[in-house]
């Protein structure tokens, strides 16, 4: 699973995405997780424009076309340009690296329950910090989805 998230994240693998998408669309299914949109954590716009995609935009697109969610990549947005969490050495430098990193100033999501996809959770600071985002955008609630979690 490491392999795939890497080739998919940094080697411009994005076909990866549909098996990755499907493995999150069996989870949703024998889970029954609720939710009216899908909204994929954004990146910067300067890593952006350096990758060319957003890897956890085209998880959320093969899970969306398998569980017919609409897929919201404009209400949120990464507004600090954070160091990568992989770069960080402890557990509180990642929730400080991840906090007030996003900002959701969209009606869009309000009264919404929202399903935050990312590709992996580690101390889950990033969903953290861009779920409180999207809840004081007036989301009722907000569901935290990943393809792995690093323990």
């Amino acid at each position: 699973m490491r392999q795939a998230i890497h080739e998919l994240k940094y080697r411009n693998h994005r076909s990866l995405a549909v098996p990755l998408g499907e493995l999150l669309f069996d989870y949703w299914r024998s889970h029954t997780l609720s939710g009216d949109v899908l909204v994929p954590i954004p990146l910067h716009r300067a890593k952006l424009r350096s990758r060319g995609y957003n890897q956890s935009e085209l998880l959320a697109r093969e899970l969306g076309k398998r569980g017919g969610l609409p897929v919201v990549t404009s209400a949120l947005t990464r507004k600090k340009n954070t160091v990568p969490q992989v770069r960080t050495a402890s557990i509180e430098e990642r929730w400080a690296n991840a906090a007030g990193a996003f900002e959701c100033s969209s009606s869009i999501l309000q009264g919404k329950r929202v399903v935050l996809l990312d590709d992996v959770c580690t101390t889950g600071a990033t969903l953290d910090a861009a779920a409180r985002s999207i809840v004081s955008a007036g989301a009722s609630s907000v569901w935290g989805l990943t393809v792995a979690r690093d323990v």
